[in-house]
C-alpha cells in the first residue's frame, strides 16, 4: 500500500482553447504524459459547445463570461464535455500509452454541486451547479489502481440533475480533495499564453510570481481583469486548503509560468 502522505499527485486544468485546437492539444497531451507519477487531467470545451448550439439554432448566453444554461444548452454541453472533447482527450491519451478514463462529477458520485441560486440583479443561470464536495479518497483510489481520471465540467445534484459546472473550479475542487487524503497534490491551470502577464499581447512581460496581495493590487489597477480574476481566485483557493503548489502556465512550460503564492 502507498504511503498516502507521500503521495504526490499533478492536477492539471486545460482550457477550452487548447483542447478544441488539435495541435496546441497535441503538445498539451506530449507534455502531460511527461508528467511524472500520478495525474488528473480537467478539461473545459466552452467554444465547441458554443458551435454546436449555434448549428442546433440554440442561443447561446453569457454574463459576466459565465454560460447561461437552460435545459436545452444543457443538452448541449453535455453532449461536447463528457462526449466529444472528453472522450477525444481520452483516446489521445490511450494512443500515448496513459491508462485514461473519462469522467464527469456524476460518475462514481465524484462532485456534489447545487443549482447556483438567482442573483441579486434577477440572472438565473439555469443549470449552473457551485461545487459542494468532491470525492477525494475515490479519486486516490483510481489513482491508486493506475487509472488518469479525465474530468469533464459537469457535476450533479443527487436529484438525477447534472449541472454545467466552471472547470477552473472542478479543477480546484479536485486538487483541494486530494490535499485531504494526500500532503502533496498540485494544481497547475494551462493554457495558451505562458502564465498571467501584465499585457496579454506581451509575453515579455510575465509575471513569474504572484502573492494575494500582488493579485488584490493587480486587480486595483486594471492590470489583471475578466476571466483570469476567478482562476486566480481558485488558486489562491487552493493554496489555503492546503494544495502544495500552484501554477498558472502554457501548454509547452507545464513547470514554468506564473507561481502562485500566499
Amino acid at each position: 500500500m502507498m504511503d498516502n502522505s507521500k503521495f504526490t499527485i499533478t492536477v492539471i486544468k486545460v482550457g477550452g482553447a487548447v483542447v478544441e485546437d488539435p495541435a496546441q492539444l497535441s503538445i498539451l497531451l506530449d507534455s502531460f504524459v511527461k508528467v511524472e507519477g500520478p495525474k488528473v487531467l480537467v478539461h473545459g470545451g466552452g467554444r465547441s459547445a458554443t458551435k454546436l448550439a449555434a448549428q442546433l439554432g440554440i442561443e447561446s448566453r453569457m454574463v459576466g463570461g459565465r454560460r447561461i444554461t437552460d435545459a436545452e444548452t444543457l443538452k448541449v454541453v453535455t453532449m461536447v464535455y463528457a462526449g466529444l472533447v472528453n472522450k477525444n482527450i481520452v483516446a489521445q491519451l490511450q494512443a500515448r500509452g496513459v491508462n485514461a478514463l473519462g469522467l464527469t462529477g456524476a460518475d462514481l458520485n465524484l462532485f456534489r454541486a447545487h443549482r447556483r441560486p438567482v442573483t441579486q440583479e434577477g440572472i438565473d443561470f439555469g443549470f449552473v451547479g457551485d461545487v459542494d464536495s468532491a470525492d477525494g479518497p475515490r479519486l486516490l483510489q483510481l489513482l491508486h489502481s493506475g487509472v488518469t481520471p479525465v474530468i469533464a465540467p459537469l457535476t450533479h445534484d443527487g436529484q438525477g440533475n447534472l449541472l454545467n459546472t466552471n472547470a477552473d473550479t472542478m479543477a480546484q475542487t479536485v486538487a483541494t480533495a486530494l490535499s485531504t487524503v494526500t500532503a502533496l497534490p498540485t494544481l497547475t491551470f494551462c493554457f495558451e499564453l505562458p502564465g498571467v502577464l501584465r499585457d496579454p499581447a506581451d509575453p515579455s512581460t510575465l509575471i513569474p510570481r504572484m502573492t494575494e496581495a500582488d493579485f488584490q493590487a493587480f486587480v486595483a489597477d486594471g492590470t489583471i481583469a475578466g476571466g483570469m480574476i476567478p482562476k486566480l481566485e481558485n488558486a489562491f483557493t487552493a493554496l489555503r486548503a492546503g494544495v502544495s503548489a500552484v501554477r498558472i502556465t502554457s501548454i509547452h512550460h507545464l513547470q514554468g509560468g506564473t507561481l502562485i503564492t500566499l
